[in-house]
């Protein structure tokens, strides 16, 4: 569980770093809601759990067809070349869909082109609660295209009443506000706003018929590469975390309050916040063993130099990243994204929250 510590945060010149939590890909050109064309024939007769996903790259497997996580060097490591993830393979998803013995859900781009039976993904990389710098569909807009499957039949009561939702967002709201406001001052105020959001959200998708919901508390964002670069990848920014500690106590305050309205656990944690801080100290203390053990926050792939990120290239298609010797053996893909591996040794912390969602 999250530990409760006092909230307060002083205004850093690292604070503007956040901004890359969402403009790293700023170059994104597709919209998913441009992508509407007339719904094909979706195949029904598979009555296997179905996966509704909700949020931002942290569970995105495809959306943003135009994006950085279509070109190399993602997916190097599954499934083999860029497949919409922003990683060097699996995220979160993905993990979560193993764990249900289901195969990942179609990313909503892809939604009359793939089978559909699985679920779909609605996640936007980039995206937030409300809306962030990247135009993309916050999570009322994704909620809002679950509802238009639903009103058009794609989806039944039934599939519905047996389906599980992942919700995962946060991040890049932060990072938009404190760039538009240049101070935390208001941190706290913003994080209820957050906070009251996300409960409408999480209620909305409930009232669809879906009775088992997951959410995400905050990753410590003082441990992204972008902000520990600072210490040569030395340690996590405490003053970072404490953002992220206090919207996860906040969020988990919150779902239980709605678990005791309902009377009954429609909302399970996943508790992040924890898994990725004590996934880096084992690796750190592995590294502090040995020196030749990966650094855990260090990303494996970085821009040449500054202007440049993982997967840069130069008006002659010239790489302009480097790749670490082992991703299969990094905490980190990129400045903020988990790698596969990374993902891999999260999800195994989570999975003992993972069977509260199949307990319907």
């Amino acid at each position: 569980m999250v530990k409760q510590t006092p909230f307060a945060i002083t205004l850093l010149p690292l604070i503007l770093l956040l901004f890359v939590l969402t403009v790293i890909y700023a170059n994104v050109e597709a919209e998913v809601e441009g992508a509407n064309k007339s719904y094909g024939v979706y195949n029904k007769s598979n009555n296997s759990v179905k996966l509704f996903v909700f949020g931002d790259s942290y569970v995105d497997t495809g959306n943003l067809v135009n994006s950085e996580s279509y070109k190399p060097p993602c997916g190097i490591t599954f499934p083999g070349k860029p497949a919409g993830r922003f990683s060097d393979g699996r995220v979160l998803t993905d993990y979560v869909a193993s764990f249900l013995k289901i195969e990942s859900p179609t990313p909503y781009a892809f939604r009359n082109s793939s089978e559909v039976k699985y679920g779909m993904n609605f996640a936007y990389g980039g995206t937030g609660i409300f809306d962030t710098l990247i135009d993309g569909p916050n999570m009322t807009v994704q909620i809002d295209l679950f509802e238009k499957l639903i009103e058009q039949k794609v989806y039944t009561k039934h599939d519905l009443e047996s389906s599980i939702a992942l919700v995962n967002a946060a991040g890049n709201d932060y990072g938009t506000f404190i760039l538009k406001n240049g101070s935390t001052q208001d941190i706290p105020a913003f994080s209820a706003s957050l906070i009251k959001q996300m409960s409408l959200n999480l209620k909305r998708i409930h009232s669809f018929g879906v009775n088992k919901i997951a959410v995400g508390l905050l990753e410590p964002v003082g441990c992204m590469p972008m902000l520990t670069a600072t210490s040569s990848y030395d340690k996590c920014i405490e003053n970072f975390n404490l953002v992220s500690q206090n919207h996860s106590q906040l969020l988990l305050q919150t779902v239980q309050d709605l678990n005791n309205k309902m009377r009954k656990p429609v909302f399970v944690t996943l508790d992040l916040y924890n898994s990725f801080l004590s996934t880096i100290a084992t690796m750190q203390k592995k590294r502090a063993e040995n020196s030749t053990v990966t650094n855990p926050l260090q990303p494996c792939c970085v821009g040449v130099s500054e202007g440049f990120h993982c997967g840069s290239v130069d008006e002659k298609g010239e790489k302009k990243y480097t790749l670490c010797e082992k991703p299969e053996l990094s905490f980190f893909w990129d400045s903020v994204h988990p790698s596969q591996n990374g993902w891999n040794e999260v999800y195994k912390m989570l999975q003992s929250s993972l069977p509260k969602l199949i307990d319907i």
